[in-house]
């Protein structure tokens, strides 16, 4: 990764790429890059094919572990390709910003657990490690978080989505 590339959305998304992005994000963003930012998928040749296969050519990709993405990464804010980075689940984007990708804003698209506690919206249904995960990147790191699936939605701000689950755990 020599370009340098101006972050426009952060997202967790457990479907990475998929039709929300690639018809809806994209061209509200203008992105020119997806930064797909996920162990398994670059790890697995067959899942990094497919991938692939449903981003057009004239969008950059990069598949990338994300430890790989957090080390080598080059952030030019307002200037670098308009880019969307997306993670498969909180944690992972947790551990990125621990090792040195610091964002301001998380978007939340869709995460689904067949186990989850919380239903915070119609396709975000959190367990209690990604309500940690999110906390964390709350209370201790200052990220905005908030659950929107597509750019002309109502963003739900996700300290309103988990009140009432904290208030229980407290």
């Amino acid at each position: 990764m020599a370009d340098s590339y101006d972050i426009a959305l952060v997202r967790v998304d457990n479907r990475l790429v998929h039709g929300q992005i690639l018809e809806a994000w994209v061209p509200f963003i203008n992105a020119k890059c997806i930064m797909v930012v996920d162990d398994n998928s670059a790890s697995d040749f067959f899942c990094e094919t497919v991938i692939r296969m449903a981003v057009p050519s004239e969008i950059e990709l990069n598949i990338c572990s994300v430890e790989d993405f957090a080390a080598s990464y080059t952030y030019a804010r307002g200037g670098g390709k308009k880019t969307i980075v997306l993670f498969s689940n909180v944690g992972d984007a947790l551990k990125a910003y621990q090792e040195g990708f610091h964002f301001e804003k998380l978007n939340i698209g869709n995460i689904y657990h067949e186990d989850y506690k919380v239903c915070c919206a119609p396709s975000v249904f959190l367990c209690e490690p990604e309500i940690s995960d999110i906390l964390n990147l709350l209370e201790e790191k200052g990220v905005a978080v908030e659950l929107r699936r597509v750019p002309r939605e109502k963003a739900v701000n996700i300290q309103d989505a988990l009140k009432e689950f904290c208030e229980v755990k407290q």
